[in-house]
């Protein structure tokens, strides 16, 4: 157990022998280094025995134990003071405890109360040292979180209005905190940064190392730019981009710091290998307003895949732009569910083709290319519902996602979904003939009233070819659609004819024919009688007696 250093200052000689024989230091936590008789030898001895705790009486020769205290105090904060005192009045303690004194034990001496001060002095001194203890320990983990906690408050700054809502006294305060230079500027601005990582042919020294690049292509940015301008540099929290915020001071401008942005762009490609392309939104007068400047930086980057890689994008370049309009229409739609369900490979491939192609041609926003991505996306899962069908292709949308960022990796990854559930659903497809042939008998039912029902309205229903389904449902029918629907027609007119007393013509519309003319040459045809004569020759078969 560590002891405390503890010295007694007392100018009669007989009261400090009888103290120091009555206390057991060592029990009580403390290690007896020695005493003074009055307070000047104590402030020279303090001096050399380095005490932890001062036992002092208050009257004393030369200098007072309060004097002392009071010195004790300016000079050793640190250090614990016991006042001794034969008086009791109270304003000694009201003034001891001017000076720090926690304790006051009167005089004569009483062993157990001593005891129970020093064993309250030494608690304090225990909670003190783990309290050091404490906030060291607080310090160093704050010190090495600290870049972590800068890059935090960075991306807070630039989602504040929406997210955070940090007021300027914050901002400001932090900022010092952290210590960016940032404060005082004309105006600022931000940009990102993209590493195209995915146009990289030969990697070099970066090869099977891919992590360093960022941290390179950082490095890089903070050497470069540094010299031009005042700067924070971080990385977002949403989608790993390097983000920058630049202060503007008098020195420097605009124009300047993205000729120097775009030299950074040509500095990387050539000495590490890597394309880099900066999105450069607009200027701000407040730093409040920083957020506005990197959305626009992060909208400008977006007009990438238009403008090309490699370069630095300002916002004012490109907004507004004169855009064309990306839309999913029906007839791709349409195309994409044929060579799904019919293909061939060939097909298939023609149709994504045409697709990455209108993509390409068209000059839009990222984000416009991306919703249409996705209502392609949407209309290959729809699909996939309808068939139930469950592909590893299309369980990771982390994964999907990452193929919109790229326009060809799109393209591949259509394709191939797309063979991959063209596959699928011809394997379905021969034992399911029957399925699809009984989906549209089962529409065929439910509209052969329709005088207009075509095999062409069946076909949109069924998403196929009238060329094709009219093949496949001859071959599994044995009879045309026109010989099915006909057949379905008349002989709901015979059911008509046989349970009630409608009309002919009403029964000729009940079933889809809208001429009863035609109606009576369609059912003599069949039957060999036209519908009245029918009717009445079912009736004497089934009632002779009453002809």
């Amino acid at each position: 157990m560590n002891l405390y250093k503890i010295m007694l200052v007392d100018d009669e000689e007989e009261a400090r022998k009888s103290i120091v024989s009555k206390i057991d230091w060592e029990k009580a936590g403390y290690d007896f280094v020695g005493d003074a008789e009055n307070g000047q030898d104590a402030m020279e001895k303090i001096e050399a025995l380095e005490p932890n705790v001062i036992i002092t009486d208050i009257h004393m020769p030369y200098m007072s134990g309060l004097e002392l205290a009071k010195w004790v105090q300016q000079k050793y904060p640190s250090i614990k003071v016991i006042i001794l005192s034969g008086y009791s009045q109270f304003e000694y303690a009201q003034e001891a405890m001017r000076y720090g004194v926690k304790e006051y034990i009167l005089k004569p001496i009483d062993v157990e109360a001593l005891n129970d001060v020093l064993t309250r002095v030494r608690d304090s001194l225990n909670e003190e040292i783990e309290a050091r203890k404490n906030i060291a320990m607080l310090m160093e983990n704050y010190n090495a979180s600290l870049p972590t906690l800068r890059e935090q408050f960075l991306n807070k700054l630039i989602r504040n209005s929406n997210h955070y809502h940090l007021d300027r006294e914050e901002i400001e305060t932090k900022i010092k905190r952290f210590e960016l230079d940032l404060l005082g500027a004309r105006k600022w601005t931000c940009a990102v940064v993209d590493i195209e990582i995915d146009k990289i042919d030969v990697l070099g020294e970066f090869t099977g190392d891919r992590e360093l690049i960022p941290i390179s292509v950082r490095k890089l940015l903070e050497e470069k730019i540094t010299v031009y301008c005042r700067n924070a540099i971080f990385s977002s929290a949403l989608d790993s981009r390097i983000v920058i915020i630049f202060a503007i001071d008098e020195t420097n401008t605009q124009t300047g710091l993205m000729d120097v942005l775009r030299d950074v762009c040509r500095e990387s490609l050539r000495t590490l290998g890597v394309p880099i392309t900066m999105g450069f939104g607009d200027s701000k007068t407040d730093i409040l307003n920083i957020e506005e400047s990197y959305n626009a930086a992060v909208d400008a980057i977006g007009y990438k895949r238009v403008i090309g890689i490699g370069g630095v994008i300002y916002i004012q370049d490109v907004e507004p732009v004169n855009v064309g309009i990306l839309k999913f229409d029906e007839k791709e739609e349409n195309d994409i569910i044929s060579v799904i369900k019919f293909g061939p490979e060939e097909r298939i491939k023609e149709v994504v083709e045409n697709i990455y192609q209108k993509m390409t041609s068209t000059r839009v926003h990222v984000r416009q290319s991306k919703a249409y991505m996705f209502s392609i996306v949407a209309c290959v899962v729809n699909l996939m519902q309808q068939y139930e069908i469950n592909t590893d292709a299309m369980s990771d949308y982390s994964y999907i996602i990452s193929r919109l960022n790229n326009v060809k990796d799109f393209k591949e990854w259509l394709i191939e979904i797309c063979k991959d559930l063209n596959s699928r659903i011809q394997l379905k497809r021969e034992t399911t003939t029957k399925q699809i042939i009984k989906e549209a008998k089962e529409y065929i039912n439910h509209n052969y009233q329709n005088p207009a029902l075509s095999v062409e309205i069946i076909c949109k229903h069924l998403h196929m070819s009238p060329a094709y389904f009219s093949t496949l449902f001859k071959k599994e029918m044995s009879q045309t659609y026109v010989a099915y629907l006909t057949d379905l027609r008349l002989n709901k007119a015979v059911e008509l004819l046989n349970t009630t007393d409608y009309k002919t013509y009403v029964i000729a519309e009940m079933v889809g024919y809208q001429e009863q003319n035609y109606f009576s040459y369609v059912f003599k045809k069949k039957f060999g009688i036209p519908p009245t004569k029918y009717r009445v020759a079912t009736f004497k078969q089934v009632h002779p007696r009453k002809i």
